[in-house]
């Protein structure tokens, strides 16, 4: 009896680690810096930004985010957004979807990304409203 009960804790304590997913990040890994050209909210809740800078392989690119806390967290919450890209005479644009949480005077972002090439991007990284500037390490998702 002692051996079953000590088979089935066993079982149970390894059971998340076997039905656990990895994600399969690409191996070109890149940085991308964004200047935030302006934000604003109507409401003073939800908040809208503008940015644009340099990203890579993607060239130049601009992106729009809005920000939402739909679960009242205060100092987290979601985003939306979405980016458009030129490189030259080649066009991308991408939707944007993630959330972030507040750390001092940074907020720190987490998303995943679909670009209109099929890729999908695993992004992260931070946004300084102070020092107006966006950072991200962005991945492709294999």
């Amino acid at each position: 009896m002692f051996k079953k009960i000590a088979l089935i804790l066993i079982a149970a304590l390894f059971m998340p680690f076997a039905v656990a997913q990895d994600l399969d990040y690409g191996e070109e890994e890149f940085v991308a810096n964004f200047d935030i050209d302006s934000a604003h909210t109507t409401d003073g809740t939800n908040y809208k930004i503008s940015a644009s800078g340099e990203a890579g392989p993607y060239g130049r690119v601009w992106l729009s985010y809005e920000f939402t806390d739909k679960l009242g967290l205060g100092d987290s919450g979601e985003f939306t957004g979405f980016a458009w890209t030129q490189n030259g005479e080649q066009f991308a644009t991408a939707t944007l979807q993630g959330v972030y949480r507040r750390k001092g005077t940074v907020f720190k972002m987490y998303s995943l990304d679909m670009v209109s090439d099929g890729v999908i991007n695993i992004v992260s990284g931070e946004a300084d409203f102070v020092a107006k500037t966006m950072t991200f390490k962005v991945s492709q998702l294999k």
